[in-house]
């Protein structure tokens, strides 16, 4: 049997998808009474990297969306709570 080809990895960047998390964390955080410093201390993440999450300059890992979640003590399904405007194509 022939190996098959590898195929290349692509880097997957929703910009439409990573803004839209952004304001919605940034929405559920100010509702809950949240700051920035305080989500990072009180889940244990950098506060640069919540800066990062709702600038939509990173992508962030499941794991740390759960971790953001459970600190807001909200359901992840909540975080998701948008709408996108753009068709894309794949």
């Amino acid at each position: 049997m022939q190996k098959s080809k590898k195929k290349k990895r692509v880097l997957i960047y929703d910009e439409e998808g990573l803004s839209l998390l952004a304001k919605r964390l940034k929405e559920i955080r100010a509702e809950k009474g949240f700051t920035q410093e305080d989500l990072a201390y009180e889940s244990d993440i950098a506060l640069s990297q919540i800066a990062r999450i709702e600038t939509s300059r990173i992508n962030p890992t499941v794991s740390t969306i759960f971790r953001i979640a459970r600190t807001l003590d909200i359901p992840v399904s909540e975080l998701f709570n948008f709408k996108f405007q753009k068709k894309q194509n794949i």
